[in-house]
C-alpha cells in the first residue's frame, strides 16, 4: 500500500518511476521518508536533483538511514539534494499534520 498523497498526473514517466519507487523502497520507514520528500518535491526537483535523487534511492536502506542520521555521506553523495532531504526531516516539513 502506497502512502503517497500526491497523485503523478502532470509528471514525466522519469518523475512517475522516482515516485513510486520512493514509496516502494523495501522498509517502511524508508517509505515513508523518501516518499514524503517525494511528494513534496518532485515536482520543482531540477534535472540535476532528479539525477541525484535517482543514485540516493538506489542506496539500501540501512546505508541512507545511518547518513541521514549522522548528516554525513559519502563522496559522491553529499549533493544538495541529499542535505535538502535531510533539512526535510530534521526541521519537520516531512512531518504529516493530525
Amino acid at each position: 500500500m502506497s502512502g503517497t498523497t500526491r497523485s503523478s498526473a502532470g509528471l514525466d514517466a522519469r518523475r512517475r518511476r522516482i515516485l513510486f519507487r520512493a514509496w516502494h523502497r523495501g522498509t517502511r520507514e524508508m517509505d515513508l521518508l523518501m516518499g514524503r520528500f517525494t511528494d513534496a518535491l518532485i515536482g520543482e526537483m531540477s534535472d540535476t536533483d532528479v539525477l541525484d535523487f535517482e543514485r540516493l534511492i538506489e542506496v539500501e536502506d540501512p546505508d541512507l538511514f545511518g547518513w541521514l542520521a549522522s548528516g554525513t555521506p559519502p563522496e559522491g553523495f553529499d549533493t544538495p539534494v541529499f542535505h535538502r532531504f535531510r533539512h526535510f526531516h530534521l526541521s519537520g516539513e516531512g512531518v504529516p499534520e493530525l
